[in-house]
């Protein structure tokens, strides 16, 4: 296994109206030993190769027109199974953002997926979207990426590994799928974890992802309190006419982005609700 990449963790507030996956994740370092071991000659994104599966057909492009590639018409080139006696949990998980269920393999990518829904801004999540067939010092390898997140500004290209998890192999082929989304013009990452308390925080927020109705206004007034001043959470439903039910309701706007707290505190209470982007938030 290869050395483990420390990743410096930031400090400060994440405030929830304005972070992007970049400011949740703990992504990981890959070591240049992994990209000098990739044949990258000239001419590599042509003799490089990506296949996806459109229906039950492969359709297999060179790297250098992978961004033309049928990736909205595209299906998981691996199929999801469930076994007794696996060691992973893979899964469906349904995104509000895209209204359709997306598989994952892993607890991990389950994360993931929730994460992306909270950040939104994007077109599509495509899960195991593509097989790519590389060269490296060890001859012909392929690597099949966790995800696609299509958007009409930043597309990224994500795998999903424990850091502790990651061996030598893989950092050679996460390279590769560095190298292939640089081609494409995509970002790419390898999520290793999350910063302290988001994901506690983004899980109950996502309790309330889903249209609600508002009969008494409990929104309006939850907006106009807050448009005063901050609040902790427990003091700011107080300021309705039903605090129980505006409960649910302040849930579904932090959730929404339309108030804003620090995810990168423990959430309850006591949390201080703020306007998005508004007073210190």
């Amino acid at each position: 296994m290869g050395d483990v990449q420390v990743v410096d963790v930031p400090v400060g507030p994440v405030w929830s109206h304005a972070c992007r996956l970049e400011d949740l994740a703990l992504p990981y370092a890959l070591p240049e030993h992994a990209t000098e071991c990739l044949d990258l000659g000239p001419g590599w994104a042509r003799r490089w190769t990506v296949t996806w599966k459109v229906g039950k057909s492969d359709v297999i492009v060179p790297v250098k027109d992978l961004s033309a590639g049928p990736a909205m018409v595209s299906v998981p080139v691996r199929r999801f199974s469930w076994r007794t006696g696996q060691r992973h949990r893979p899964g469906l998980e349904c995104l509000v953002s895209t209204g359709r269920q997306h598989g994952f393999e892993s607890l991990a990518e389950r994360w993931l997926l929730l994460v992306l829904d909270f950040v939104g801004g994007f077109d599509e999540v495509l899960s195991q979207p593509f097989r790519l067939r590389l060269s490296s010092v060890e001859g012909k390898g392929s690597h099949i990426p966790d995800f696609l997140v299509l958007a009409a500004g930043a597309s990224w290209l994500v795998d999903v590994r424990p850091g502790g998890l990651i061996g030598e192999e893989d950092e050679v082929r996460f390279a590769a799928a560095a190298q292939v989304a640089a081609a494409a013009g995509w970002r790419y990452m390898v999520v290793t974890g999350w910063r302290r308390q988001v994901l506690a925080a983004i899980d109950a927020l996502s309790v309330r992802r889903r249209p609600m109705a508002d009969p008494l206004g409990l929104e309006r007034q939850l907006l106009a309190a807050v448009g005063r001043r901050p609040w902790p959470f427990g003091e700011l439903v107080g300021q309705t006419q039903v605090e129980a039910v505006a409960r649910t309701h302040a849930v579904r706007l932090l959730w929404l982005r339309r108030m804003a707290v620090d995810l990168a505190l423990p959430f309850g209470d006591e949390s201080w609700v703020y306007p998005a982007g508004g007073f210190d938030g």
